[in-house]
């Protein structure tokens, strides 16, 4: 179970390891952006699991648009009453891409793995980069997850290398008493082969080294297949949310 003062801290660690170039905060709410079409860097959202409010939603649109820039709410699903639903609606919002926010200790991950099977660096390395534009992503994708993740004061990055090739990648942010991990990739013609869980070791094993007994990340909700590995390390949803976006086509047509 995560508390009030969890959801607050993770919501804050979460910014910190993205990074966005602006992020403005009006009372119980923080209102990210970023050019970088990376939903976290650029959505709105609530520092605490409690009802949203109609006029609240109002005012964090208006920000947006006085700003010039396109407003998109991260909400949780818990807080999404039927009046909630229908005034998005009617401003033309609607939810997309699912996303499960899971926590875990660190004890659990370093046991996936020798904690120095991963290549771990200060600061963004070649071999790091070279996954997130490898053959089977897509290389703009990649190339703007680079460019954000590189941007943190707080992110150490890992690799995993089979042959001298850097095949799986992932980086851990430490703040506000939490490891984050971001950024999970492993080169297609190389998963099924314990890479991720390499990963994962590694950035457990940093934060464990600094004290740090909590870690949480996020996934979206149609992949099973990471699900499936965060399970095995120890994983739980605390809750999922949507990105709400101005579309329109609802997500469910």
């Amino acid at each position: 179970m995560t508390s009030p003062a969890d959801v607050a801290s993770i919501e804050r660690a979460t910014l910190d390891a993205v990074c966005p170039a602006e992020v403005h905060e009006m009372p119980g709410w923080l209102l990210p952006y970023d050019p970088l079409p990376i939903g976290r860097a650029q959505s709105a959202v609530p520092l605490a699991h409690t009802p949203l409010s109609v006029p609240v939603l109002l005012k964090i649109e208006a920000h947006y648009q006085q700003r010039h820039r396109p407003t998109v709410f991260r909400l949780p699903e818990g807080l999404i009453s039927t009046n909630i639903s229908d005034a998005l609606h009617a401003m033309g919002y609607f939810p997309h891409h699912g996303v499960l926010v899971q926590v875990a200790e660190p004890a659990v991950l370093l046991r996936m793995a020798p904690a120095d099977a991963a290549t771990l660096s200060a600061t963004p390395s070649a071999p790091w980069a070279s996954v997130y534009t490898a053959d089977g992503f897509d290389p703009v994708d990649g190339a703007n997850r680079v460019q954000l993740l590189s941007r943190s004061r707080h992110v150490v990055y890992a690799h995993a290398s089979e042959g001298g090739q850097a095949l799986a990648v992932g980086t851990g942010s430490i703040s506000h008493g939490w490891l984050s991990i971001h950024g999970m990739r492993t080169v297609p013609s190389a998963r099924g082969r314990g890479l991720a869980s390499r990963i994962l070791a590694g950035l457990a094993a940093h934060a464990a080294a600094q004290g740090v007994r909590r870690v949480f990340l996020q996934v979206e909700d149609d992949n099973p297949v990471a699900q499936g590995l965060y399970s095995k390390a120890g994983f739980g949803t605390a809750w999922r949310y949507h990105y709400w976006r101005v579309t329109e086509i609802p997500a469910s047509a």
